[in-house]
């Protein structure tokens, strides 16, 4: 993923929350909706879950020490992981508390255009910026449906900020829901449970993305095209015959460790296998550039001992 696509997409979505969340507050006040609080709730959670992606991306920057030889790329899944928890206890289960409350207590909304004006103002603008995470993210979509993007992407933040895009306009939908049904019943009892259904779907929301995230904290493969990509550019056919086994991490979005075990010519020197080794090395980063840090341990390859599973250690 672009890094400067991420970006984008994460500002576009602050700068929206930040005018939605004040909006909501407002209309709350006026109005005493609770589907209005547990909304304004969700917009101050959402702003500062761009603000913990903004800064994962920043300190993923940081070059590898000692103590850290393979850098800090991986900074931006943690701070990923944590979005998933603040969208799960401050936006849905604050939601859930609140909507609960309301029907155990439901009253009239007063002052109801101010709830209505800020949720149609607040689609609009979720619009705008779930359309920017649109256009960010189709550059790398290719040809995966929605769901295998959010499932299969590096990065975290493009299926981050999709998903929250997408509860948040789910959740105006029924929050305006909610308050029309207050509004033509006259039971707040509808406000509350507009109020509920909203805390359902970030939860939902927030569990996705922490499988996800925590997926990739434990470490994810390249996909199977740049596996092919790395197998086809380790083998020349001359030197280096084949490829024994291997395995790749992501040590961060876009930065991609491999490590193989080649099968090189028996009567070959050191020179020579060196040689070849450096020239695969370069062959790999050409083909995949994220592959930044790569190991090919040489070996000689018996079919008979590869049919009785000796020749791959560790596979």
């Amino acid at each position: 993923m672009s890094a400067s696509g991420g970006t984008k997409a994460i500002v576009a979505a602050l700068g929206a929350n930040l005018a939605i969340a004040v909006a909501k507050f407002v209309a709350f006040a006026f109005s005493g909706s609770s589907s209005m609080l547990a909304e304004g709730v969700h917009s101050i959670a959402d702003s500062g879950n761009q603000g913990l992606l903004l800064l994962g991306g920043k300190k993923a920057k940081r070059a590898a020490t000692e103590e850290h030889p393979f850098g800090y790329g991986r900074e931006r899944y943690i701070y990923g992981f944590l979005v998933s928890i603040v969208l799960f206890t401050i936006g849905g289960v604050f939601a859930l508390y609140e909507g609960w409350e309301k029907i155990q207590h439901p009253h009239e909304l007063e002052h109801w255009y101010w709830p209505v004006g800020v949720l149609v103002f607040a689609i609009v603008a979720e619009g705008f910026s779930f359309t920017t995470a649109i256009k960010e993210s189709n550059s790398l979509r290719g040809q995966q449906s929605w769901a295998q993007f959010v499932r299969r992407a590096k990065a975290p933040e493009l299926p981050v900020v999709l998903l929250e895009d997408f509860g948040a306009l789910v959740g105006l939908v029924l929050a305006l829901l909610g308050v029309c049904l207050t509004l033509i019943t006259g039971e707040g009892v509808w406000d509350g449970i507009g109020t509920m259904c909203i805390g359902v779907l970030l939860v939902l929301i927030a569990l996705v993305l922490a499988a996800e995230t925590k997926s990739l904290l434990l470490g994810e493969a390249a996909g199977a095209d740049e596996v092919a990509k790395i197998r086809a550019a380790i083998v020349d056919g001359d030197t280096v015959t084949r490829v024994i086994h291997m395995r790749t991490l992501h040590l961060g979005p876009e930065e991609l460790l491999v490590a193989a075990k080649i099968a090189v010519q028996h009567d070959d020197t050191a020179t020579e296998v060196a040689d070849a080794i450096n020239a695969a090395e370069d062959r790999i980063r050409a083909a995949v550039p994220i592959a930044r840090v790569i190991y090919l341990e040489p070996d000689i390859y018996s079919a008979e001992a590869a049919a009785s599973g000796t020749s791959v250690p560790g596979a």
